[in-house]
């Protein structure tokens, strides 16, 4: 079953020029998530493609497309950074921001992006056989950071759960597959 996503960004002052949508799903334990961020993107700092993406580091400080996959009744979750320039990273914690490692089942993330006038698609396919199996109910929680070329960040999410945007918080992994 494929489940609509839309972001809403962490209430601010800051006007943001974009709207950010999509959808998910998982069959056979692929997981499929689609990203599609229109509006005016020249307002976006956006990386350019990298020749050789690679894992990397911190990739939340530009923007960049995450999801959040926790087991249900469990306190483990895992972090997903997609860099537009299609750089990625993988991020297993043991519970709330605890226990921080890459996670190393994963040496490779190849995901496509999709530069359009007015709008950037980000697709990606991926076998959670390396990290659960598929009888596992999981929760996920749909994320994106983007930054603007005043220099401001804002953060977007299903939902906001706390007084500061924060996207670890169990609560918010709200899409049940």
């Amino acid at each position: 079953m494929i489940q609509q996503i839309s972001l809403k960004p962490f209430p601010s002052t800051e006007v943001v020029p974009v709207q950010i949508t999509g959808n998910i799903s998982r069959v056979d334990n692929q997981l499929t998530i689609n990203y599609q961020l229109v509006g005016d993107l020249q307002e976006i700092v956006i990386a350019q493609p990298a020749d050789k993406p690679a894992r990397q580091h911190e990739l939340w400080q530009n923007t960049c497309f995450e999801f959040f996959l926790g087991m249900k009744n469990s306190p483990r979750y895992w972090e997903f950074n997609l860099s537009p320039a299609g750089h990625w990273n993988i991020y297993r914690f043991d519970s709330y921001r605890q226990g921080m490692q890459e996670e190393i089942a994963f040496n490779l993330l190849p995901f496509i992006v999709e530069h359009q006038s007015g709008s950037l698609l980000l697709s990606l396919k991926v076998d959670l056989d390396k990290i659960v199996t598929s009888e596992q109910p999981l929760d996920l929680a749909i994320t994106t950071v983007v930054k603007l070329k005043n220099g401001k960040v804002t953060y977007w999410a299903l939902v906001h759960q706390a007084k500061e945007a924060d996207f670890h918080i169990r609560e918010s992994f709200i899409v049940e597959i």
